[in-house]
């Protein structure tokens, strides 16, 4: 279990995590109506899925590119979401 955990596959696991979340809120959204519109959530899942994936790149020894180009598209993402709930 310390492997597993000393290892960039406990990031997978993280992600398939958010992944199953982002699953479950559409569908209780579209079979109730109530809570988080699944649209309202994507740019803020997406920013933190993006960080994670950064992550599991550099812990997982690929080139500094690969990464940096997921760092600068949770960016992004993060500010679409702000610019969503800005008011």
């Amino acid at each position: 279990m310390t492997d597993f955990l000393a290892s960039a596959h406990i990031v997978d696991l993280v992600l398939a995590i958010v992944g199953l979340e982002i699953v479950i809120i559409a569908l209780y959204w579209r079979l109730t109506r109530r809570g988080i519109a699944p649209a309202q959530l994507v740019p803020n899942l997406l920013a933190g899925a993006l960080l994670l994936l950064a992550l599991r790149l550099a812990l997982g020894g690929q080139p500094w590119p690969w990464y940096t180009a997921c760092l600068a598209a949770a960016g992004i993402a993060n500010a679409a979401d702000l610019r969503q709930r800005w008011r």
